[in-house]
């Protein structure tokens, strides 16, 4: 067999292939961006309690997420779809120039607000949601999760017990001041509510998730401000 038929025969190989492999992209990319929205659809539901199957997400999502919205730094509402705002882009911008996304969920009655936040662990992005009861300071809900975080330490972040941490903590405190929540390394003083307990040999990702939450809640300061003296 000569070296050219073995050259000819490796590159029309590597041309099938990459064809069949473009086509194959192609071809699941709506598959893949469904599954996206739904996936979001449940982080997003997970945050009121609602319990949302995939098959049920959209129609679940539709008959709890009531209004979007998507503000600018002062509060105000501005045009553009909160289920397609891609934080990570937005997080690179200037706080003036930013599109923040918020949904408003009504539960038996009850509205809740909720708020997508990203940032960095250690060793990529994390991100989640976070829900509000009507006082805008009560946090009902939380869903974290992360690209890369190390198993049994930081990644544990996505995992329920930590979460559930969240539920009754305030980000402003008597005064109407700022304060955001806290994760504390070696343990949360018990009658702080600005303050959950950290993950053990996670610290990095422990300090992400503080950062993250003080810098992705604080944007929407105007925002709860204006809301309250409706």
């Amino acid at each position: 067999m000569s070296n050219r038929y073995v050259f000819i025969y490796a590159s029309v190989m590597v041309i099938v292939v990459a064809l069949v492999l473009s086509t194959a992209a192609t071809l699941l990319r709506p598959l893949q961006e469904r599954n996206m929205r739904i996936e979001k659809m449940q982080n997003i539901l997970s945050t009121i309690g609602i319990p949302a199957p995939r098959a049920e997400a959209i129609e679940l999502f539709e008959q709890y997420i009531t209004e979007t919205k998507v503000l600018n730094h002062l509060g105000e509402e501005v045009e553009g779809d909160a289920f397609e705002v891609d934080l990570q882009d937005e997080n690179r911008k200037p706080v003036e120039e930013r599109q923040l996304p918020l949904f408003i969920a009504d539960v038996e009655g009850e509205l809740y607000y909720i708020i997508p936040v990203r940032g960095n662990g250690l060793w990529g992005a994390i991100w989640g949601y976070l829900s509000f009861k009507g006082d805008l300071n009560t946090i009902a809900g939380a869903n974290f999760d992360h690209a890369s975080e190390t198993p049994g330490l930081g990644a544990e972040i996505a995992d329920p017990p930590f979460e559930q941490q969240f539920l009754g903590k305030r980000i402003f405190d008597d005064d109407g001041d700022f304060r955001s929540v806290r994760v504390v390394r070696g343990g949360a003083p018990a009658d702080d509510p600005h303050a959950v307990d950290g993950i053990s040999g996670g610290t990095i990702t422990s300090n992400g998730v503080t950062a993250m939450l003080r810098d992705g809640l604080q944007v929407y300061k105007p925002y709860f401000e204006k809301q309250k003296t409706l």
